[in-house]
């Protein structure tokens, strides 16, 4: 057996243990338990527990449980937050549902790409995928914090799909991609390898920081800002910066700061 097989048969446990917990499913809104219990099911057949429900607009309760059939635990250990940055906290990886064009065009991905993309940062960092309200779906400002947008290719003439369906699609992607991962070795050494990317809320500061900066400079005008920050925050979530690469921006904006103080 070679070395390679031995370090992959050493990680196959670990590997189960952080890719598919530090998987986040994220609920917006919610406004029927049904579907948090039908979400629940459709994760937990794919081997998803990590449920998180952003300020849900009801309870999880009997109903709810009721149609987990037998994901309740996934229910009743579900992360209950008031805000989606809370949701959020800590990936390095958001990928969020969108079922309609936008104003600006984001980065996309369909499923399969949604789940392999998953698995790959999961293995070192916790990753989300986040669905909207069941009649307008997320937000544009919402979205704007999500890396890619999910689009799942439906039938033009009828592309109607209930919430849990699409949990069900996207937890199915990420499984057969974690399927791959266990039975291939040099899968995991790429995983070990992987660049380090800052989580959401680092991403934040910087578009804060550079939007004071910018606001200081008189680039952007307080009474008419256009959609100059909208357009800024496409062009980095396209570049996707490292952790390093976002420290070496920061540090620009620092200096500027400084410099505009002198």
């Amino acid at each position: 057996m070679t070395n390679a097989v031995l370090r992959y048969s050493a990680l196959i446990p670990n590997l189960k243990a952080v890719m598919l917990e530090n998987i986040r499913i994220i609920l917006v809104e919610t406004s029927h338990t049904g579907n948090m219990g039908s979400a629940a099911r459709a994760m937990k057949t794919m081997g998803l527990t990590n449920l998180y429900l952003v300020n849900p607009l009801v309870q999880p309760d009997s109903h709810s449980i009721a149609l987990s059939a037998g994901a309740s635990d996934v229910i009743g250990n579900a992360t209950i937050v008031n805000t989606l940055d809370e949701a959020l906290a800590g990936c390095e990886l958001v990928i969020g549902t969108s079922a309609r064009s936008r104003t600006l065009s984001w980065p996309m991905v369909e499923p399969r790409e949604c789940g392999e993309r998953c698995i790959k940062a999961a293995g070192h960092s916790p990753v989300a995928v986040v669905f909207g309200r069941e009649r307008v779906g997320l937000t544009n400002e919402e979205l704007q914090k999500c890396n890619y947008h999910l689009y799942i290719p439906t039938n033009p003439e009828y592309g109607s799909l209930n919430l849990a369906m699409a949990v069900q699609l996207a937890s199915y992607e990420i499984r057969m991609a974690y399927l791959a991962v266990q039975e291939k070795p040099e899968h995991v050494e790429s995983t070990e390898n992987e660049v380090e990317y800052p989580p959401v809320e680092d991403m934040e500061r910087f578009y804060q920081h550079l939007e004071q900066v910018l606001n200081d400079s008189g680039f952007i005008r307080k009474a008419h800002p256009g959609q100059i920050m909208n357009k800024l925050r496409r062009l980095y979530t396209r570049a996707r910066p490292e952790t390093q690469e976002l420290n070496i921006l920061r540090g620009i904006l620092t200096s500027m700061g400084k410099w505009s103080g002198k």
